[in-house]
């Protein structure tokens, strides 16, 4: 990894797009490659992590367990990322995604969690770096009928009554996030024709999950300055 190497970000689904992640790291000079499964790109093998700074895996409506060879693709792209010290976000399928990477199963959850909602932080997410300084409850959107086991070695972040793993972290900088807390006004808008029926995100309800998922996810891009330096 050098100074300057761009950021990879996965997205599966034209409606699922990076929403404040592509902000977070953009505002810091860094360069963003979007790669888009939805339009036929092909995910990079796993040598390409040692010339990026980070990889983001976004959400989408498929299951970890589709017949469809990209998502095998992807979880070797999430597993070299890790095991070369990246910083590694999972969002949503993303999350389900590094879990099942990294050994964990993958399995349809209690029953399915849509809207405005909260999670609870871990007394591990108090020493976190990224989630430590976000408020708990912490709010944020759901949008998932799957959930995971946690992986070797990982560490539990947040939580709530229907799902007890919502985040968690594998070594220093690759964490999984089944809840969204990178809503934005226009993200939400484009979720707005897919989710299901009678759910919806009011305006205010972006305002609230933003203002604590900005911290989030900037202090999550800043780990890729300390990897470079380490």
């Amino acid at each position: 990894m050098r100074a300057g190497d761009p950021w990879l970000l996965v997205q599966h689904a034209t409606f699922e797009g990076p929403g404040a992640i592509a902000g977070a790291i953009t505002d810091t000079g860094a360069d963003l490659t979007v790669v888009r499964t939805d339009r036929g790109d092909a995910v990079p093998p796993p040598a390409a992590v040692e010339d990026v700074a980070g990889l983001v895996v976004m959400g989408g409506p498929m299951s970890v367990h589709d017949d469809l060879d990209w998502l095998a693709d992807e979880r070797a792209l999430l597993r070299a990322a890790v095991e070369a010290g990246r910083p590694v976000l999972g969002v949503c399928l993303g999350a389900q995604q590094l879990a099942a990477a990294l050994g964990a199963p993958v399995f349809e959850g209690p029953v399915p969690e849509y809207g405005a909602g909260e999670v609870h932080l871990s007394t591990e997410a108090i020493s976190d770096p990224v989630f430590g300084p976000a408020p708990t409850p912490l709010p944020c959107v759901h949008w998932h009928g799957d959930t995971f086991s946690l992986p070797d070695g990982a560490v539990r972040l947040a939580g709530n009554a229907a799902y007890e793993n919502q985040a968690f972290r594998v070594g220093p900088r690759a964490y999984g996030l089944q809840c969204h807390v990178e809503v934005t006004a226009s993200l939400v808008a484009h979720w707005g024709p897919h989710l299901p029926p009678g759910i919806f995100v009011r305006e205010s309800d972006v305002a609230h999950v933003s203002r604590a998922g900005e911290g989030i996810l900037r202090r999550f891009v800043g780990l890729a300055g300390d990897a470079a330096a380490g």
